[in-house]
This record gives structure tokens, sequence and C-alpha cells, in this order.
């Protein structure tokens, strides 16, 4: 009797709980997130505005225009693509917050295979 009381006194307190999720604090700044390719991690700094994205990694900047569907979720969308991969549009989904910094996933819009990453905020 012991077990089941404490058992369903866990669900009740694990099922309540609900990851922040404050995206519009992350539409604009100053960003950076790490990636590891293989045994190398990389760096990328991101500026952000409303409609614009500039990415800057490994000595190169890539713009890219903003399509905000809600305050979570927006897609990328290269403005000078130099190639047939570049022309793709990027889905980018905020998933959880936590002060200074987002955790999200993104793919290409409409193929099932996400990746996630965490960034943090280095500029308001």
């Amino acid at each position: 009797m012991r077990f089941l009381l404490a058992f369903f006194t866990f669900l009740f307190l694990t099922g309540c709980y609900e990851t922040e999720r404050n995206c519009a604090d992350f539409k604009t700044g100053t960003f950076e997130f790490e990636a590891l390719s293989g045994t190398e991690v990389f760096k990328t700094t991101i500026v952000r505005n409303d409609s614009i994205e500039v990415d800057y990694f490994q000595g190169k900047t890539d713009s890219s225009s903003i399509r905000w569907i809600n305050d979570c979720e927006y897609v990328l969308k290269k403005i000078n693509p130099k190639n047939q991969a570049e022309k793709k549009a990027i889905l980018i989904k905020i998933l959880t917050t936590d002060g200074d910094n987002y955790t999200f996933e993104f793919s290409e819009v409409g193929k099932t295979k996400k990746s996630k990453a965490t960034a943090k905020r280095v500029q308001p």
C-alpha cells in the first residue's frame, strides 16, 4: 500500500513539471553555440534581429532571412545561397530556455531528421 501511495505521489509531482520556454526573449541578440563534428568542436556566433540572422563561422559570414512561425519556431533561408544545398530552408524550434541559454532543434524544412544544440546569449 505504501508503494502505491509513493508511486502516485511521484507521478503527481513529476507530471506537473513544465519546462521553461521564454522564447520571445531570444528573438534578438548575439548568441554562441558549439557543435561537434567528428573530433573537432566548432563555434558559431549568431547575431539575430527580428528578420535577419548573421552567422559567423570559421572566418566566414552568412546572412539568412527569418520568418517567424510563432515565438518558438522560425524558418531560416540564406539570402545569397552559393549552391543547391544552401537554397534549402532550415526550421529552428526552441525547445527549452534557461536563463541566457536555449536548447533548440533544427532540420531542413520537410525532413524528419533533426539535430539539437544549445546556444548561449553573449549580448542582448
